[in-house]
């Protein structure tokens, strides 16, 4: 209502002000019309037409003890909204505590090879989806499509996947996608790396089935219009132009660390992740069903149907329904085997510099990342990396504080605490099938980027000199476990888990096995997993306005050599 009187006020002074006298006369003559009553359903679900509001005054208001308790509803609740001792007949009854299993993880593989993992928690929503053991490292300039001998380009066909995922199937388009799981209370979620990629719906219990069919057609029959292809490009061109620096600098170690061999070959974990500018023409239509023909829709073995809040049974029954058609192709004999080809660290260097912010406020800040080669998903090196990432912990300069946000890490009291130009400074590690890097990254103005490189050098030497402390390790493992299991509480983040353990290792370890790994972890195992680190070269990212500051990664490999670790391949 408030809008459409401002719209009619808005129309009065437009008109008073082209004609002032006629206004005038006219607004005296006859009385204002009184502005239309707006009703709204969803605002007043339980009246057939709006209620009648009156004004009052202070002084109608009667000051007494019995008028305190009246009531103030202007309707009253009708019994099929009210709260009664029946249960209603769209919830599942209550159930008691002693009689249900303990929650823990069940893998079921289908005759074809498709495997399922799920976890029952009991929870009134239920959040299930399906990994794929593909990713950008898959992707070819060049790709040959057998049957037609047509050669496209896959570059950044992940990234598009990506934003396609959820749209037009063969039996909906995007829109009735979307209504019906407004209409089913659920979301839609997808996702890819390196290495996987993630489709998955987080939706009501009672609408598991339904949501699982769509998800199922948006995996088995997307249609991939070449209108919806040309949107999504325009999406990764504004993704592009709009990259947060972090994400440039871990795209810049991934492509420094793992660069070409001598023969000129690009790695698999030296491609871009996200579509580049110079591969996004080359991306069609025909570039996605290429890729998915080459890397799903034969390959039932590297499908993982996972899923939180779900009985067991219920969700291999599904899974049976809208994978279990899916067989290998004969013809592929071991090609699926040949698909990931082992990367070779090299170490090396990735500057970029970035265009001016267009908003003058902003302080502009340099990005400095320094990385070294650890093992992968498969190294007994795992947990101990984990484990050293959180005990260096950091983050930003600002930070609510308080118990667990980690402000007695060593990058928070030895860099954030100790230089007032840092702007932040953290630990990240990252973790593929045959390799992982582990590393430092921090930012701060232009003029003070060779002393923060320096200062992130300082700290690899130190780790690999000095055993860290008691209270340091002690710290650091107890706040890993709290991580993990904090984070397992969440639906999301469990159906996740299970489903890419799953794809990894063909298992899923619990949370005690965990706990107690991570308890296991020594000073020297630290010590150890840094001065291994430290016999490869190092990788350094820049990225910023400004990176002339920035040393060159020579003489980062120079003050490396000045540390306890004298002997080195690279050196």
């Amino acid at each position: 209502m408030i809008t459409a009187v401002r719209s009619a006020a808005r129309h009065s002074i437009r008109h008073s002000s082209r004609h002032p006298i006629h206004s005038r006369r006219c607004f005296a003559a006859q009385a204002a019309p009184e502005p239309p009553k707006i009703f709204s359903e969803n605002e007043y679900p339980d009246r057939d037409e709006a209620p009648i509001i009156t004004r009052s005054s202070a002084s109608d208001v009667v000051k007494s003890k019995d008028a305190a308790h009246a009531s103030t509803l202007q309707y009253s609740i009708p019994p099929s909204r009210s709260i009664g001792p029946t249960r209603p007949s769209q919830l599942p009854p209550n159930i008691p505590l002693e009689s249900l299993e303990i929650p823990e993880t069940k893998i079921t593989t289908l005759s074809n090879g498709v495997r399922v993992g799920s976890m029952e928690t009991y929870s009134q929503v239920s959040t299930l989806g399906v990994l794929l053991d593909f990713g950008s490292r898959h992707e070819l300039d060049q790709f040959t499509i057998p049957s037609t001998n047509e050669v496209v380009s896959t570059a950044g066909v992940n990234h598009l996947m990506e934003l396609l995922a959820f749209q037009s199937t063969k039996n909906h388009n995007s829109a009735d996608i979307r209504n019906i799981m407004e209409n089913l209370g659920g979301a839609t979620f997808a996702t890819s790396s390196r290495e996987q990629m993630m489709y998955c719906v987080d939706v009501l219990r009672p609408n598991v089935k339904h949501a699982f069919h769509l998800l199922g057609e948006t995996i088995k029959c997307p249609m991939v219009e070449e209108e919806e292809v040309e949107e999504m490009k325009r999406v990764m061109e504004f993704q592009l132009m709009d990259m947060m620096p972090q994400i440039l600098v871990g795209e810049g170690l991934q492509m420094a660390g793992y660069g070409r061999l001598e023969n000129g070959v690009l790695q698999q974990l030296g491609r871009p992740h996200f579509c580049t500018s110079e591969a996004l023409p080359n991306l069609t239509a025909r570039s996605v069903h290429a890729f998915r023909e080459q890397h799903l829709l034969n390959r039932p073995e590297g499908i993982v149907v996972s899923g939180s809040g779900i009985a067991h049974d219920a969700l291999v029954e599904l899974a049976e329904a809208n994978f279990g058609h899916i067989s290998a192709d004969p013809t592929n004999g071991n090609a699926s085997d040949n698909r990931t080809i082992p990367s070779v660290y090299t170490g090396g260097e990735y500057r970029l510099e970035t265009p001016p912010n267009p908003n003058p406020a902003k302080e502009e800040f340099t990005f400095v990342a320094i990385a070294f080669e650890v093992g992968g998903w498969h190294s007994p090196d795992l947990v101990p990396v984990c484990v050293l990432q959180t005990l260096l912990g950091g983050g930003s300069s600002f930070s609510a504080g308080g118990p667990g946000k980690g402000m007695y890490s060593r990058l928070y009291r030895e860099v954030l605490n100790r230089f007032h130009w840092a702007e932040s400074a953290e630990a990240f590690s990252s973790f593929h099938a045959e390799s992982g890097l582990w590393g430092i990254s921090g930012s701060c103005p232009a003029e003070r980027s060779g002393e923060m490189t320096r200062a992130l050098t300082d700290h690899f030497l130190k780790l690999a000199d000095q055993l860290v402390t008691d209270e340091e390790l002690d710290r650091a493992r107890n706040m890993l476990k709290c991580n993990v299991l904090t984070q397992l509480e969440s639906r999301l983040v469990l159906f996740e888990d299970i489903g890419r353990q799953i794809l990894t290792y063909g298992k899923r370890e619990d949370a005690a096995t965990m706990c107690a790994k991570i308890d296991a972890v020594s000073k020297e195992d630290i010590r150890e997993v840094v001065q291994k680190a430290l016999l490869k070269p190092p990788t350094l990212s820049t990225v910023g306005l400004d990176i002339s500051k920035v040393p060159k990664v020579e003489e980062v490999t120079q003050w490396l050599a000045q540390g306890p670790v004298h002997r080195r391949s690279w050196f």
